[in-house]
């Protein structure tokens, strides 16, 4: 159900981040410089990568909740070609390049010895934390956790991305119209997540700007929901009256990483599988039928799997706490983190209720 006047208006990074950087990386004559955003001073670090065409910010609410249960450090980047990163080369989406990009900037960071890393993705940025783990790119990783990354279903998906991308709006008229768009379509379901998140995702620009730039179009990662077909056109500008507006773009224009498509993807599950670290594999259930119950084991090759209840491919945004409780018990289970005293202190009084 609906709320009756909902709040579509943009929420602060500041309200779930502890702080904003920008991290400079390479050579003084030719830097690219990459958004980060970090909350927390002890325990693991949690690397977060967002997915396709999203930013750091689709992990807001995330931080949030998996502060609460765990002692832990999270540093969320904007991957290259998205969110406020800026670098030379941003149409390269290569994952040697990308996966190179996350090694550098935890290093511009924390040195050579950073504090144990836990490797978290989502997507497309899943496929670059495998590579990341696989490659020992960052020997301080302790432990791997890939969201809604299933090779299969992603290389099928592929084919249908192009028409998906051209579907979706080019512009909209505000920031509040955006996430009023996000959420009714389904991009994004969860209300509190696309108020902070998809000022990662669309950009301000005059509109004679815009008419000059090529129709950017959208992603929301390789999967395509057929079922949530929402399009208004009183949240796209009105090109005639476009000429005295301000319009909001979409910052990445993922159509024109087709080459890149298949290597993001391809062969994953085999180097999943070959990572010998403790393994979580996080799925977005399709229906009821699916249980929520982790299965497999830790051992080497093998694997935690959970499948989280119905959502869309935003997992992260859209079962935030659910996400949350799973990467908690994974870190728990290793004793990669500790419990922090608030959740100790339920998990004693529910076993007390029982």
């Amino acid at each position: 159900m609906w709320e009756e006047n909902p709040d579509y208006s943009p929420v602060s990074w500041r309200e779930y981040f502890d702080q904003m950087e920008d991290v400079a990386v390479g050579a003084s004559d030719s830097r690219d410089v990459f958004r980060i955003y970090k909350a927390g001073s002890d325990g693991p670090l949690l690397v977060l990568l967002h997915g396709g065409g999203h930013s750091a910010l689709s992990w807001a609410v995330f931080t949030t909740a998996i502060a609460s249960k765990v002692t832990c450090r999270v540093l969320a980047m904007d991957l290259r070609g998205h969110g406020d990163t800026l670098v030379r080369q941003s149409d390269d989406f290569s994952t040697q390049t990308m996966s190179s990009d996350v090694a550098n900037v935890i290093r511009a960071c924390y040195g050579e010895t950073p504090p144990p890393i836990v490797l978290i993705g989502h997507g497309v940025g899943g496929a670059i934390a495998v590579h990341t783990a696989s490659n020992t790119l960052l020997p301080a990783t302790v432990g791997l956790v890939a969201i809604d990354v299933v090779e299969g279903s992603a290389m099928d998906a592929l084919h249908s991305i192009q028409n998906f991308l051209k579907g979706r709006p080019k512009s909209f008229k505000s920031m509040d119209h955006a996430i009023e768009w996000s959420v009714k379509s389904g991009q994004i379901r969860n209300l509190e997540s696309a108020r902070v998140s998809m000022v990662g995702q669309i950009k301000r620009c005059e509109a004679e700007e815009a008419d000059t730039l090529e129709q950017p179009s959208p992603v929301t990662d390789m999967v395509v929901e057929r079922n949530e077909e929402f399009y208004d056109q009183s949240y796209v500008n009105d090109k005639e009256n476009a000429a005295s507006e301000t319009v909001y773009r979409w910052r990445i224009d993922l159509s024109k990483s087709e080459k890149y498509w298949d290597g993001w993807f391809r062969g994953t599950s085999n180097l999943f599988l070959s990572c010998n670290l403790p393994k979580l594999l996080l799925l977005a259930g399709v229906n009821e039928s699916q249980t929520d119950s982790p299965v497999g084991s830790s051992s080497p090759g093998k694997f935690m799997m959970q499948v989280l209840p119905p959502c869309g491919h935003a997992v992260q945004e859209d079962k935030p706490e659910k996400v949350a409780e799973a990467v908690a018990a994974f870190l728990l289970r290793h004793k990669f983190a500790e419990a922090r005293r608030e959740t100790k202190k339920s998990e004693k009084e529910n076993c007390n209720e029982n």
